[in-house]
This record gives structure tokens, sequence and C-alpha cells, in this order.
């Protein structure tokens, strides 16, 4: 099959961007993937068409990608017009410039329906031996009728494989399902595995999944099995992976309902109430709990809760996933740590900052209120302290004066600034700078006048000058403590 031959077809309306050169138009597709990483080598194999729905994309990062994928031996990218109206013209040059066909997929166009199209014409016409036997594919359909899960899916596909090992992982490591005779296999070698390329890797593709979500089919010795089965049993996972989304539905309205009472009078919610609440998430209704809220600043509705359900699907076999009334991301989770796992999970989208926060430890379901607000406090602070960079942030870190103010708005930051130092601020602009060095010094000096000279190289009665000139712009004395902080606390919120 020719990536020409996805183009003409009208099923699918594929729109062909740039310069359509007949020798590229003629290659042959060995697969598809579907991707939104900035840089999509690593999960990329020769031959292979690209679906992206351009959530990475932004001025200046079509480079980037689309030289990983010539890199990678990509035949084409498909390039979903839904996020931005229309395939970027950045991109289509880019396109251009390495040689990769590109073409546009409308809205309406699910990306399922390409996968699907791909591997009925490119597999159907594969010998028995090639792909699944009839016994294996008819129980496949029944199983996928009964919304059967992942586990039952992939034995039923290798059951006339004898111990064949084969894993379903997402791309943070976490095991979906695996063959009996598959070891099981540590999250951080697992997801080392997929991103290495070691091994055969073979995407699902499925619907309204995060990219953190998403499922690879992974076989450790690539000859065990066809390479017409494997994508078989890839398109029965995809629709297998669908069902649970669906599922799971149900399950966000429960966790969102909960959300909206613990932000709002959790606190004094009635413990019998939060404890069905909590019930009807699928916790347990004693805790002890961790409560999580997440942020990644994208465009893409449903990041955030995607990052937390895999952060869940790590720790814990029930969790309550969705969001706050304001839009925030956030879980409960039975209580455990979750430090190396968001490390994981924060590395499917390194170009995506995914910031978290957390707090104490509920106890039962009367503290859950409590440990939410510590946990949006710990985001905030995360935000601030690094806005491009993947964080998680515990309130039992924010042991300063310095890292507690991170975890205040930054709008309420700005205005106690002004208040405390105001006078300071608004003044001529090389004095003023003078004078508030001279009082961070001071301050860092302990209050110390010979110190804070020696450090500035000034003379001891030149200190007292302008710290009484500060004194006289502020109202403060800085020979009070209570003072002396307020003033350190202004200086802090930058």
């Amino acid at each position: 099959m020719h990536v020409e031959h996805l183009l003409t077809d009208v099923s699918l309306g594929l729109r062909p961007l740039g310069t359509q050169d007949a020798a590229l138009l003629a290659r042959e597709i060995s697969g598809v993937t579907v991707t939104d990483l900035e840089d999509p080598a690593r999960f990329v194999r020769p031959g292979e068409v690209v679906l992206s729905g351009l959530v990475w994309w932004a001025p200046g990062k079509s480079e980037r990608f689309v030289s990983a994928l010539e890199q990678a031996g990509a035949a084409a990218l498909f390039a979903g017009e839904e996020t931005h109206g229309g395939v970027p013209e950045e991109l289509v040059e880019a396109c251009v410039r390495h040689g990769v066909p590109v073409a546009g997929v409308p809205a309406h166009i699910m990306f399922r329906a390409i996968t699907d199209t791909v591997y009925l014409r490119q597999w159907g016409e594969l010998s028995r031996r090639q792909a699944l036997p009839e016994t294996a594919r008819v129980r496949l359909s029944r199983l996928l009728a009964q919304e059967a899960g992942p586990a039952d899916v992939l034995a039923a596909a290798f059951a006339h494989l004898d111990r064949t090992a084969a894993y379903v992982f997402t791309p943070s490591g976490r095991t979906v399902a695996a063959t009996a005779a598959a070891p099981g296999v540590p999250a951080r070698e697992a997801a080392a595995l997929v991103a290495d390329g070691r091994g055969m890797t073979v995407s699902v593709a499925a619907d309204s999944v995060s990219p953190y979500e998403r499922w690879l089919l992974y076989l450790p010795e690539p000859d065990s099995a066809p390479a017409g089965m494997l994508h078989e049993v890839a398109a029965a996972l995809g629709r297998c992976q669908e069902t649970a989304v669906r599922r799971r539905s149900a399950e966000r309205q429960a966790a969102d309902e909960l959300g909206a009472l613990l932000a709002g009078a959790g606190a004094g919610a009635a413990e019998g109430v939060l404890r069905d609440m909590v019930g009807e998430c699928g916790l347990p209704v004693d805790g002890p709990y961790r409560v999580v809220v997440a942020d990644t600043g994208a465009r893409r509705p449903g990041l955030a809760e995607g990052a937390l359900a895999e952060v869940a699907g790590h720790v814990a076999a029930r969790a309550a996933v969705g969001r706050l009334p304001d839009g925030t991301a956030f879980a409960v989770l039975p209580a455990q740590s979750i430090g190396e796992v968001w490390e994981l999970v924060a590395g499917c989208e390194p170009g995506v900052p995914l910031h978290g926060g957390t707090g104490a430890v509920a106890a039962g379901p009367g503290e859950l209120a409590g440990a939410l607000a510590q946990a949006r406090y710990a985001l905030t602070s995360a935000r601030a302290t690094a806005p491009d960079t993947s964080v998680l942030t515990d309130t039992a870190t924010l042991t300063s004066l310095e890292a507690l103010l991170t975890g205040v708005p930054a709008e309420v930051r700005a205005a106690y600034r002004h208040a405390v130092l105001g006078s300071l601020l608004d003044g001529e602009r090389a004095a003023s700078a003078v004078l508030l060095s001279t009082l961070e010094t001071f301050l860092a000096c302990d209050g110390s006048w010979a110190r804070t000279a020696e450090a500035l190289h000034l003379h001891v009665n030149t200190v007292h000058y302008r710290m009484q000139r500060v004194e006289h712009f502020t109202g403060r004395d800085l020979s009070r403590l209570s003072d002396r902080l307020d003033l350190w606390a202004a200086l802090l919120c930058r």
C-alpha cells in the first residue's frame, strides 16, 4: 500500500498539501503511528504514516518535528485540522523542505478511520500464516462484543503461539496487560524498552485517549509473531481501549461531583456524605488518601486529567480523577508516594510542563477538603518556581518563607510588595534601586550595620542614612523584628 492510495481514498477526505512529488507519494506504507510529541522520532518506524493532532505545534517548532520524521523514515504526515483550524503553513513548508508528504485531516474524520483503512487494506491480503488464525479472530470478536478487558484480549490473541511474551505498555512503562509467558517488567525499564526501540512496538490507535495513557503493544522478540498479526491485535486493542474510555465517563462524573463538594463546602460537609461520595468513586471509605492537582498549561482539554489518570494507574487499582469547578485536574488516591511515577509520566510529553501539587495525607474523608487546599497551594508554587519544567511540589517541602511565598498567587504577591514597598518602588528609579539593594543586603546580614557596610564597601554612616530613608518611605522601624520580616517578605515577592 502506498501513500497515494490513502490520498485518493474519497471516504477519508484527506487534503494533500505542499508539493506532491510522485516518488514521495509512491512510498510503501508499513504501518501507522499516532503522536503529539514535539520530538516523535523514538516512536516512529520506517515507512509509517504519522497521524498528529498538532497539539504540540507552536510557531518555530515545525522544523524539529518534521526533521525527526525524516530521520525516522516516516512515509507521510497526516495532520489534524481541528486544533488550529487548519494545517499551519510553516509546518507544510517544513515538510516540503524535508521531503515528507503532508495532508490535512478534516475535523470530522477520526484518526481511527485512517488506521483501519491502512491495516485492513495492507494486511487483508496476507496469508493465514502471516495473520491471526480464523479461530483467534472469532474469539477476539466475541470478546470485544462482550467489552472484555485488555488482559483477556491479549491472552486470546496469543493463545495459539506457545510461550510468546507480549505486553501492553503505556509510554510511562505501566503494564496494562501481559501474556502468561511474559515476566514482570518494572515501569522504568518498560518505559526505556519502548523508548529505545528494542524489540517490536506497535502503537494502539484509540480516539479520545491522552498521550500519557495510550497503549503500545510490545514484543521483546520481534520475530516471535508475524507483523500482520500484531497489527490485527493492535486494532483489537484499540477497540478495547475505546470501550474502557467510555466506561470511565461515569466514573469521571462521580469524581467531578466529589471535587465540587471538596472545593466548595467540603470542609463543612457531613462525614457520611463524604464517605458515600468517596465510595461511589470506588475508593476505600476509611482512607488514608492523597490528593493531587495538576496543570499542563496546554490548550488541549483533558491533558492534565490524562496525566493524573496515568499516575493513578501506576499506584492504585481505583482512584477518583476529574476536574474541579475551576477546571483544574485533580485526583484522590490511596495514600502512596508518587514522586518517581510523576517523573515517568511527565517524561512521556517532554515538551509539555506537567505541574502538580500535593499536601499532607488525609486520614479520612473529613480531611480531604483540607488536603485539596494544600495541594492547590503547592500547585501554585510549582508553576511559580518552574514554569517551563515538569515538577511535583509537596507542601511539606515549603519549609522557608521564600518557598512558602511561591504558593501565593502572583497577583497577591505583587499587591503585597507594592503595599509594603510602594513608596520605594514608585520613586526615582536609580535612587530606589540603591535603597532596595541596601535594604536587601542589610536584612541578609541580619541587621548588622558593620557587615552591611563591609559587603557594600560603604561607610557605616552611609548605611545608617540609607536605612533611615527606607524607614521614612515605608513607615517601618528596622529595629523591630516584625517590621524586618514584613520588608523581607516584600522583597521576596518578586
